[in-house]
């Protein structure tokens, strides 16, 4: 190969290498000089194939075209959410190593109280990526027809009934007793599964009359007729159910919860290189086919999230599901 050739090869890759930062909003030098030279990892604390992995995937796939290098899906589970979090909290502050978390992150302090980390101060929010609403689906032999009504029976009968939730500690669980403290402080038994796959039948045969689910497993089972649903927990209405009223409007006004998906970063993680994810995360969600994904999945897409309102999102779900993990005295399995 002749030196001319090495030479032209080598003006291409560096010509290669300044097409890339303007992408990502960063000037050639910040870029060389702030972004990992490697693969960025995305660590999943949660099962592949799960309700979070798919969105991650999704997005990491998108994410891999505009980043300068591939995002990799890594899933690590163990002691709830800890281990994979964990990791992130001690990784590279480089943005080499990224978390995609839920609204799990907001209860780590109340239901681990010897974490290893800490979930506000070793993390940087990056993006809000999206909401997923919760249903009240009953027993199609419940006598309760509403929300009002569902209410009145619990309260005529503390302790008399038992909800089911997809595990102890997760968005479900939190959804019912928060629930349950804003209604009045209805007393019902908590019965958790391992999965909504395992509880939702439990539902149907009607040997459990209730469970708040997630809207991606809830919705075909109030499509189909075989389970009635009561309330979501959305503020409005939300398109993907607008035949089912929300629980606020049914009277209990300050009622809305969801599980949420984040991407965060170590803290430390230079800000041209957090605001460079952001950027990979809004060109991701903004793109046609990824938003009918997430659709599809019951996810309500936030756009326009920063760091900042990320943050923000972050210190006011924690200050809402703390209480509420400590009254219930919920504590990891």
């Amino acid at each position: 190969m002749s030196i001319t050739t090495l030479r032209r090869r080598h003006l291409l890759a560096l010509g290669a290498g300044g097409l890339a930062a303007p992408a990502l909003g960063l000037s050639p030098a910040a870029a060389q000089g702030a972004w990992p030279n490697q693969p960025v990892r995305m660590i999943v604390p949660f099962a592949a194939g799960g309700p979070t992995d798919i969105p991650a995937r999704l997005l990491a796939e998108e994410m891999s075209k505009t980043l300068p290098h591939r995002v990799v899906v890594e899933n690590r589970t163990g002691s709830g959410v800890v281990i994979g979090t964990d990791l992130v909290a001690k990784g590279p502050q480089d943005g080499s190593v990224i978390l995609y978390t839920t609204v799990a992150h907001a209860v780590l302090r109340p239901m681990f109280p010897r974490l290893p980390f800490d979930p506000i101060a070793d993390f940087t929010p990056v993006a809000l990526v999206g909401q997923v609403p919760v249903i009240l689906l009953v027993n199609n032999n419940f006598p309760a027809r509403n929300i009002q009504e569902f209410i009145a029976l619990l309260r005529a009968n503390p302790g008399r009934f038992d909800y089911a939730s997809s595990g102890n500690g997760g968005a479900v669980h939190l959804a019912t007793e928060l629930f349950m403290h804003q209604a009045g402080g209805l007393r019902v038994n908590h019965i958790p599964f391992r999965g909504s796959s395992a509880a939702l039948p439990e539902v149907i045969a009607g040997r459990i009359p209730m469970i708040f689910d997630i809207a991606a497993s809830a919705l075909p089972y109030a499509r189909s007729g075989e389970l009635r649903a009561l309330g979501i927990s959305t503020k409005e209405r939300s398109p993907l159910a607008p035949n089912i009223p929300t629980i606020a409007e049914q009277g209990v006004p300050s009622y809305e919860a969801y599980t949420w998906h984040m991407v965060m970063v170590r803290s430390g993680t230079p800000q041209p290189v957090v605001d460079a994810i952001n950027r990979a995360v809004t060109a991701a969600t903004a793109v046609p086919a990824v938003q009918e994904r997430l659709t599809g999945l019951a996810m309500q897409v936030v756009r326009g999230s920063t760091p900042a309102s990320a943050a923000q999102y972050l210190r006011s779900e924690i200050d809402t599901w703390e209480p509420v993990v400590r009254a219930a005295g919920i504590r990891a399995d």
